[in-house]
């Protein structure tokens, strides 16, 4: 994914992530390559995963801070990332955001990882 976007994990700075679960997070992290396996514990330990960290994580306040409206919840992550992007996430603004990334999955088992980069 990231090589057919031409962009490295390390070039994102947020994330809007599926945290149905609180495991589903951890797992996540590995699985996108924003931290190497195994070390998901230590980069949510280090602060890694929030502000003044590597990459923000749900600076929306996740899924269940808006209920997890199946369906919605895609668009919401979408949002706000673009918001990030444009710098007009207000209080929620991440610092230098050139490239975000959104991770969602739905009933059936289906999952999209999308990334956004913002262009000069």
């Amino acid at each position: 994914m990231y090589e057919a976007a031409g962009v490295d994990p390390h070039d994102v700075r947020v994330v809007e992530l599926h945290d149905c679960f609180t495991v589903n997070e951890l797992i996540c992290y590995e699985a996108l390559g924003l931290t190497p396996e195994g070390t998901a514990e230590k980069f949510i330990a280090d602060g890694d995963n929030t502000y003044g960290g590597r990459v923000v994580t749900n600076p929306s306040g996740g899924l269940l801070s808006k209920g997890h409206p199946l369906g919605a919840t895609g668009l919401a992550q979408c949002a706000e990332l673009v918001w990030q992007l444009r710098g007009e996430a207000d209080k929620r603004q991440v610092e230098g955001v050139n490239v975000a990334l959104q991770h969602n999955i739905g009933l059936g088992g289906a999952a999209v990882v999308t990334l956004y980069e913002k262009v000069a």
